[in-house]
């Protein structure tokens, strides 16, 4: 499993990641996103696509 990693300072709570993958992340009480668990094999595409589709790049898989 792979872990990613939200930069509360840059996430302007869009939502979008949250629409891609349900699995990994929500919105937290402050209306930022967060990666509330790491990326199972079968979802792991689709955080990609959350990374690759952040309008603030503020998503990043942690290494």
């Amino acid at each position: 499993m792979r872990a990613a990693r939200v930069n509360q300072d840059l996430c302007i709570g869009c939502g979008l990641c949250c629409g891609l993958c349900t699995a990994v992340f929500r919105m937290d009480d402050d209306g930022k996103a967060e990666a509330y668990q790491a990326a199972a094999e079968e979802n792991q595409g689709a955080v990609q696509d959350a990374i690759d589709s952040c309008p603030v790049s503020a998503i990043v898989w942690d290494e």
